[in-house]
């Protein structure tokens, strides 16, 4: 580990004891005193284990054993190697997932991983439809109860599938695996139109939600990814606990894998909350 990932660590893991314990605390940086706000955390991950979601092609997770138990010195000690697709469970897809030229994971800025959310609600609509979109209307409406979407929100969209994780057959639509299961996929995605008023109406910095893709499942053309990978928008996917979250007034800190080169990666996603 270099120094200044060493350092980058303990700050956030210093800072996230200070939020923890519902405090404000002031740390003195560059002579200067920062003031980190109360609040409590939420985390908006799954955890990752041989039950984890995955699209019907990709690589499951798989965690193999490579030591566990007393040592001959007498101390305990586990390893343990890990495997499995950029893209599952609680993720990020990175820019260059959908867009030649794109940021690639380890590309992309703290700022844009970090900042402002809000939750925008459509479960309702969702229990209906298990193929719905998200509207621009969807969107509008938002604004008219709590205001204009700020520019560099991190937006949330809230559809309640989390509520079937990890039970594939309700979450995906279909528990069956391979290329074949993929015309069988049923989840409610984000219109590329909206993904479009998102980027060039209310230049937003992130979108995450609480399904497999923000393409809805039964998407060919994956065009709301296209969107946004090319507006260099970062997307969360799998999200959870979103139902726990107020509809504004929040942070968002979304930190992937920092796999360089490649296309996404495990994503630990939290929200502090007033």
């Amino acid at each position: 580990m270099s120094r200044a990932v060493a350092v980058a660590a303990c700050a956030l893991a210093a800072l996230a004891v200070l939020w923890a314990r519902g405090g404000a605390g002031d740390v003195a940086a560059k002579g200067r005193a920062l003031t980190f706000p109360r609040g409590d955390l939420v985390d908006l991950s799954h955890p990752f284990n041989r039950r984890t979601i995955y699209w019907p092609t990709a690589k499951r997770f798989r965690l193999t054993e490579v030591a566990e138990g007393r040592t001959e010195g007498g101390y305990y000690y586990s390893a343990y190697n890990y495997e499995g697709a950029e893209h599952g469970g609680t993720h990020l897809d990175a820019p260059v997932h959908f867009s030649r030229g794109g940021r690639a994971p380890h590309e992309l800025p703290l700022s844009d991983l970090t900042g402002n959310g809000i939750v925008v609600d459509v479960s309702a609509a969702a229990a209906a439809n298990p193929d719905y979109l998200v509207s621009v209307a969807d969107l509008e409406a938002w604004e008219g109860e709590h205001g204009r979407i700020a520019r560099n929100s991190i937006v949330l969209l809230r559809t309640g599938q989390d509520r079937f994780y990890p039970d594939a057959a309700r979450y995906l639509g279909t528990a069956d695996r391979g290329a074949d299961a993929v015309p069988k996929l049923h989840f409610p995605g984000l219109d590329p139109a909206a993904a479009r008023w998102l980027v060039r109406e209310r230049r937003i910095e992130a979108v995450g939600l609480d399904t497999a893709s923000i393409d809805r499942g039964q998407s060919t053309d994956f065009l709301a990814h296209r969107v946004l990978a090319a507006a260099q928008v970062p997307i969360f996917e799998n999200l959870t606990n979103l139902d726990e979250l107020p509809a504004e007034g929040f942070l968002v800190v979304a930190l992937p894998m920092k796999i360089e080169g490649g296309s996404g990666g495990p994503l630990r996603a939290m929200a502090i909350t007033p």
